[in-house]
This record gives C-alpha cells, sequence and structure tokens, in this order.
C-alpha cells in the first residue's frame, strides 16, 4: 500500500476523526479550591459524557499563565478555557463586571445567584462576546475576609497599610476609603509579598488564603464579608462556536453539573480552610460586630459614588433590585 492511499484509508474509516478535542482549562488557583475542584470535576464530567472525544487539561496555580496573561492567551486561542475572577474584564473595555467588587452590593449568597443566575448576569456575559469570548457559567468564591499583621476592626485600622489588591479600580477605591495603600499584585506573586513584607495584608476567601498558605504570615484575620469574589467560566468563541454540535451540547451540560457542583462545596470549603487556620494557631481570628461592620459600612459607601460613572449607574442599580427585592 502506498504512503497516500494509506492516508485515504484512514481518512475513510474516520480514524483521524477518533482523536479527541482538546480543551487546555488554565486557571490561577491551588486544586483544593472551589475553582480547582470544579476544573477537575469539569474534566471527568466532560471526558466521562463525551465517551472520550474531548480530553480536558486542567492548568492550576498559573502553570501556564498569571492574572495579566490568561485573557489574552484565551482570545489567541492559546488556551481554550478560563474561570478569571470577574474584575479581570474591566481590561477588555467590559466595565459593567466591576460591579461585583462593590463592597457589601450582595448581603447574602441568594442575593448573588439571583443576579448571576438571572436575566442581568446572562446579559453581562453576552458583553464578552464582541471580544472573542463566550461565557459559559459563574462560579462562586464566597466573601472575602481581611488579614494584616495587625487587628482589623475598624477603618481607622487600615490607615497607611499596604493591603493587596487584584488589579481593579473598585478595590483600589476600597482600599483607599478604608485609609490604606492599595498594592495591585498577580494572585501568584502574593504569599511571596506577605513573606517578604512587600505587602503587609490582603484580602481574600479563606480557601485561597489557606491553600497558598498567607495564613502563615498574617497574625489577624477579620471575618468581614466585605467584599465577594467570583468567577466567569469562558471559552474563546471561535474554538466554541467550531465544535460539532453534539459536543458543544454535552459540555454544556457537563458545565451545568459542574457548576452545580462547584456551589456546593465553595462555602464548605471555605468554612473548612477558617477551622484549619484557626487549628493552625498562627492567626487570631476576629469577627465583626454589627457595630463594627456598619462603620465599614459607612467608610466604604463613598466608594459606590466614585464608581458608578465608571461602572454604570444603571447596572448598580439593576444589581442593587435584583440582590434586593
Amino acid at each position: 500500500m502506498t504512503a497516500l492511499s494509506l492516508v485515504l484509508a484512514l481518512a475513510s474509516h474516520g480514524a483521524w476523526a477518533q482523536a479527541p478535542i482538546v480543551i487546555k482549562f488554565s486557571h490561577v488557583v491551588a486544586p483544593d479550591t472551589p475553582k480547582g475542584r470544579a476544573a477537575e470535576r469539569f474534566k471527568q464530567l466532560a471526558e466521562q459524557m463525551t465517551g472520550g472525544r474531548v480530553k480536558v487539561e486542567v492548568y492550576p496555580n498559573s502553570q501556564l499563565y498569571r492574572d495579566r496573561e490568561e485573557l489574552e492567551a484565551l482570545q489567541l486561542g492559546a488556551v481554550q478555557m478560563l474561570a478569571p475572577s470577574l474584575a479581570k474584564f474591566s481590561p477588555l473595555g467590559v466595565k459593567e463586571f466591576e460591579a461585583f467588587d462593590l463592597p457589601y452590593i450582595f448581603p447574602s449568597k441568594q442575593a448573588l445567584y439571583a443576579v448571576t443566575e438571572g436575566r442581568l448576569g446572562r446579559g453581562l456575559l453576552r458583553k464578552l462576546e464582541p471580544k472573542g469570548i463566550t461565557g459559559l457559567a459563574y462560579w462562586d468564591n464566597g466573601f472575602k475576609v481581611m488579614s494584616a499583621n495587625k487587628p482589623l476592626l475598624t477603618p481607622a485600622d487600615f490607615r497607611g497599610l499596604r493591603m493587596r489588591i487584584q488589579a481593579s479600580k473598585v478595590l483600589d477605591a476600597q482600599m483607599r476609603a478604608l485609609g490604606a495603600q492599595p498594592v495591585a499584585l498577580a494572585f501568584s506573586e502574593t504569599a511571596p509579598a506577605l513573606r517578604d513584607g512587600v505587602v503587609e495584608g490582603t484580602e481574600n476567601p479563606p480557601s485561597n488564603m489557606f491553600t497558598q498558605r498567607m495564613h502563615e504570615s498574617q497574625k489577624h484575620l477579620t471575618v468581614s464579608n466585605h467584599g465577594y469574589l467570583g468567577y466567569a467560566v469562558i471559552v474563546n468563541k471561535k474554538f466554541w462556536d467550531g465544535l460539532p454540535g453534539d459536543i458543544r451540547k454535552t459540555l454544556e451540560r457537563a458545565m451545568e453539573q459542574a457548576t452545580v457542583y462547584e456551589k456546593t462545596i465553595a462555602q464548605r470549603t471555605n468554612d473548612a480552610a477558617l477551622e484549619s487556620i484557626r487549628r493552625a494557631g498562627t492567626t487570631t481570628i476576629h469577627t465583626l460586630t454589627p457595630q463594627q461592620q456598619a462603620e465599614w459600612r459607612r467608610a466604604l459607601q463613598p466608594v459606590y459614588t466614585q464608581m458608578e460613572e465608571r461602572i454604570g449607574k444603571d447596572v448598580v442599580q439593576a444589581i442593587r433590585r435584583e440582590a434586593n427585592p
């Protein structure tokens, strides 16, 4: 058999078609965080439900790309799937997602889901399509705590502290409203920066803090629940639209199931991480009293005035209506 006839024979029998479709799923957190575990669950479901026609390669802990690099990598097709925090869409020109960073905008998880699972949440994801991105789902990492090497109980306690934030105009304004000096750093750089004293404190859900061992260099943690950290699972639009229709529908079902799983483990994982930090004995854990939390809210209220024009007053008002029916 000649080489050409072999090629034709393989093609006619669909041998080449058996090669799996590869989805590279990159993210910046540890495998045992809610996002990391949900990415692995999606991998299992996608490969099982497609009968091996799809292979999902998960790359955690910034193995491929750091915060500032991953969206460009997705747009260029170097990876097919990401789950970035919602603040990262602002540099693309989709500033409406910055509303999720506003302090105390969501009074509860139920209020949050009323937004992300409803018409408003779907509409925000559609705004990514002109950027070559298809939004598939919102994943949840819950509410954030504050940490530093001194107790943070009142806004006055933040005065002059160098506080790490992810790149976000809203979070910058939030820290300044508290009297701190915000320092934007990639997530992968945060734990070393805390150890080396480059920054003195930060904000994160407990699961991120514990899995990155930030508590080992932070003597105090305040359960403030002042802000929310969530993600959007996104894919390269050209890649997604080019999939066979049956594969795409199957992957959508796999993502729906992975999202349900992610939401069930998010709070449990953060509660367990907070307890692990408590047991480690390195960090004193504080919980704000109602009076202290009211003081934080008053100090942070100007952030809304500063950011509404940037984000869109209509978007902020719409989220507040959905979250507080």
